[in-house]
This record gives structure tokens, C-alpha cells and sequence, in this order.
């Protein structure tokens, strides 16, 4: 009997995977990591590869600052209605659809040029494909967290990941495969057709079930006081007033009252955790192609293995959390980021070694990966379920901004100091985030 007792706690806890909305995150996923590589280090490769300065090629990282200060529109996408679409599919699939959109025709104008003729309109249709992109993470984040209770999220967030990292995987190895074996306008038109994964999903999908935007204004209570203290006001002045309380002023206020004065360093922390690697990962795919390495190659390694190995770095990170705490993780985390940078130090001495390419793509991508998931668990505690989308937006966006921002001058550095020289820098510029682990993990224990 208690055999199957547990058998079916077995059966039940599996059968959540089959469940629409969380299959629904596995297409949603691969919808949202589709885009990323694609303005980022397959673009870098296809610039290197047609002959582009690695200076030149060190600006467009800041490319990726638009993921970075997303959380400046994330009110607007999260709170006001499209007009036109948002009566047809409601505001979360209209926000999406108009998204994806944008990514296709953004990804089906880069397959027409060719750097480094048009490396100026090359850089304005990566702009547009990263905001189509950055604007598709926010909705598809509100749009998971409304659209099952919350015994599911974990699932939701299962599948997505495996999706996301599908995403990658098509838009690295994928797209380096077929620039190989055709050209890379050819696979820049093939990863525009593979938008129409996300737009399909978003076309068949039930819009999720939500509260009105007056109900939930009326629910914040900084937002009764200023409709109570301006009573007398015209009717849109108070309208105004109450939506830009609730939709901005009212997460930022929640998460300094929960934390004090430690949100600060909280906010710091989270700016420098991830500033070691983003401010090289932009050089990464030039010194590849420098060294002789073929794009097929690097296709396999980086982005084939590369991403199995991530994969692997996020399980493991999960368990080691759940053995020896949040607080210790994110110190190793920050420090096995910032070490690894050096193996690509001796990978850049070692020159074309095919099995030196092998140990700096299996420990950077360990790393990234355990890394990453024990931040995405750190960022979760710190966020309001009140306030999810927009919070959540805040923190990713920090994340990302300072590293983005120095990885622009990273071709400049390679000019400089050499590939050496740049990722030693790199491997440097970790050690704060280490210092700031370690202060939280000490910290973290006397509470």
C-alpha cells in the first residue's frame, strides 16, 4: 500500500510537465533565447568573420545594454494596453506578438547585408531585434506568472529554461552551421523563420486570467492615499498620478522598505556579480576564429558542448544549494566566474589546441551555469511577489547593464594588451563580486 502510495506521488508530481501552460514555457523558452545569440557573439562571429576590426566589433556588445535598461519600459508593457492588437489577443499576447514581430523583421534585414559595408545599418536592425527581444523577456515573464497557480512556477520554470537553452543552441550552433555550409545571410533568414515558433505558441495560447488594471491600482495603498488627497482633481490628472504610483514608484519604495539600508549593497552586488563575465563574452567568438579555429568547430564546442556543460552547471548548482545554502554558492559562483576567465588566458598562449578549446568551454560554461542559477535563486528571494514583473526587471537589468556597458571597450583592450592581457583584466574585475559574496554569506549566517 505504501509503495503505491509513493508511486502515485511519483506519477502525479511527473504528470505537472504535461500540463499546457508549462509545455507552453518549453516554446515561450526557446522563442526567448533564440534572439540573444543572434545580436550578440554569433553576430561578433559573422563580423570577425568578414573581416571586421575586433575593435570595431567590442562596440556592438553594448548592443546588449537594451536587455540591460529594459526595466524602463517594463511598466508600460506590464500595465497599458496595445492599442489595435490588445482587443484581439489582450494585452499579454498583443505585447508579445507585436515583439516577435519586430524580432523577424529585424533578424530578415540583417539576412540582406554584409559588414563591413553596412556596419551602421547592421548595428540599427541588432538594436531593433535586441528591443523586440528585451520587450518579449518581460511579457513572457508576467505572462508565466499568470498563467498558473503557483505549485506550478517551478515547472513553468523547469521547461523554460530547457526551452531558453534550445533557443541558444539554434541560434549558436545552429546558425554557425549553416553559415558554414551556405552563407551567413542563409542562416540569419533561417533564424527569422524559427521566430515563427514563438509567434505560433503565442497564436494558440489562451491569454492569461488577470485582474483589471483599476482593480489592481486600487489595491496599492500609496495609490488610495493620492486618490484620496487629490479627490478633487480632474478625473485624468488623478487617473495619471495613480497609474505611474502603482506601475513605478510603488516597486522601487517596497523593496527599500523590506531591506533597508542593505538594499544598496544588494543592488551593488547584483551589478558586479556577473561584471567578469559579460565584459569579455564578446571577445570570446573573435579569438576562436583568430586562432584557426573553423565555425563548425565552434559550433560544436562552444555551442553544442557548451551548452550541455551549462546545462549541467545549473543541476549542479541547484543541488549544491539545497546541501550548503544560498549564501555559500553565490561565493563560489562568483569566484569559479572569475577564475575560469583564465583559462582563456592559457587557451589564448596555447593557440589552435582543439583540446585546450575543450577544457576553457567545459569550465566557463560549469561555471556560467552554476553560476547562474544560484543568482537567478538569490534575485527570486529578493523579489515581491506583488511586484514580480517589474522588480524582477530591475535586478536583471542591473545584472547586465555594467558588464555590457565595458564589454564596448573590450576590442580596444585586445588592441591594447592582446587577448592575454584582456582576460586577465576580465578575470579581475570578478573579485569584487567575490568580496561582496563572501560579506553576504557571513552576513547570511548571523541572521
Amino acid at each position: 500500500m505504501t509503495h503505491d502510495v509513493a508511486h502515485r506521488r511519483w506519477r502525479d508530481a511527473l504528470a505537472v510537465y504535461l500540463q499546457a501552460p508549462v509545455i507552453t514555457m518549453l516554446f515561450l523558452g526557446f522563442a526567448a533565447g533564440l534572439p540573444f545569440l543572434l545580436v550578440f557573439s554569433t553576430l561578433t562571429a559573422w563580423l570577425r568573420d568578414a573581416g571586421v576590426e575586433v575593435a570595431a566589433i567590442g562596440f556592438f556588445s553594448w548592443i546588449g545594454i537594451l536587455y540591460s535598461i529594459k526595466i524602463a519600459w517594463a511598466p508600460i508593457v506590464d500595465r497599458v494596453p496595445l492599442p489595435g492588437l490588445g482587443r484581439w489577443f489582450g494585452q499579454r499576447r498583443s505585447w508579445m506578438l507585436c515583439a516577435q514581430l519586430t524580432i523577424a523583421a529585424g533578424l530578415l534585414g540583417l539576412a540582406t547585408l554584409s559588414p563591413p559595408a553596412h556596419l551602421i545599418p547592421i548595428a540599427g536592425l541588432a538594436l531593433l531585434v535586441a528591443f523586440g527581444a528585451a520587450t518579449q523577456d518581460i511579457v513572457i515573464d508576467a505572462y508565466r506568472i499568470e498563467s498558473a497557480e503557483e505549485s506550478v512556477q517551478a515547472a513553468m520554470a523547469s521547461t523554460y529554461i530547457i526551452g531558453y537553452r534550445g533557443g541558444l543552441l539554434a541560434a549558436g550552433a545552429g546558425a554557425l552551421y549553416i553559415a558554414d555550409a551556405a552563407s551567413w545571410h542563409v542562416a540569419y533568414a533561417c533564424m527569422a523563420a524559427l521566430v515563427g515558433v514563438g509567434i505560433i505558441t503565442t497564436l494558440v495560447r489562451p491569454e492569461p486570467q488577470r485582474s483589471t488594471l483599476g482593480i489592481q491600482l486600487a489595491n496599492e495603498p500609496r495609490v488610495r492615499a493620492f486618490l484620496h488627497q487629490h479627490r478633487h482633481a480632474p478625473r485624468r490628472r488623478r487617473r495619471f498620478g495613480a497609474w505611474v504610483i502603482g506601475a513605478i514608484v510603488c516597486p522601487f519604495t517596497d523593496f527599500f522598505a523590506r531591506h533597508g539600508r542593505t538594499a544598496l549593497w544588494f543592488l551593488l552586488f547584483i551589478a558586479l556579480y556577473r561584471i567578469s563575465d559579460l565584459a569579455m563574452a564578446a571577445m570570446a567568438n573573435p579569438l576562436y576564429i583568430d586562432l584557426g579555429f573553423s565555425l563548425s568547430e565552434i559550433a560544436n564546442v562552444t555551442k553544442v558542448f557548451g551548452i550541455a556543460m551549462s546545462i549541467l552547471g545549473g543541476v549542479a548548482g541547484g543541488l549544491l544549494v539545497v546541501r550548503f545554502g544560498l549564501g555559500r554558492m553565490l561565493v563560489v559562483g562568483a569566484l569559479a566566474t572569475a577564475v575560469t576567465n583564465l583559462m582563456f588566458v592559457a587557451l589564448a598562449n596555447a593557440g589552435h589546441s582543439f583540446p585546450m578549446l575543450v577544457m576553457t568551454i567545459m569550465s566557463d560554461n560549469l561555471a556560467n551555469g552554476l553560476a547562474s542559477t544560484v543568482f537567478i535563486a538569490f534575485l527570486s528571494s529578493l523579489t515581491s511577489r506583488a511586484y514580480t514583473a517589474t522588480q524582477y526587471a530591475l535586478f536583471s537589468s542591473l545584472m547586465t547593464l555594467p558588464g555590457k556597458f565595458l564589454g564596448g571597450f573590450s576590442g580596444l583592450v585586445v588592441d591594447g594588451v592582446g587577448y592575454t592581457g584582456f582576460f586577465t583584466v576580465s578575470a579581475a574585475l570578478g573579485v569584487p563580486a567575490v568580496l561582496l559574496a563572501l560579506w553576504l554569506a557571513r552576513a547570511q549566517r548571523r541572521t
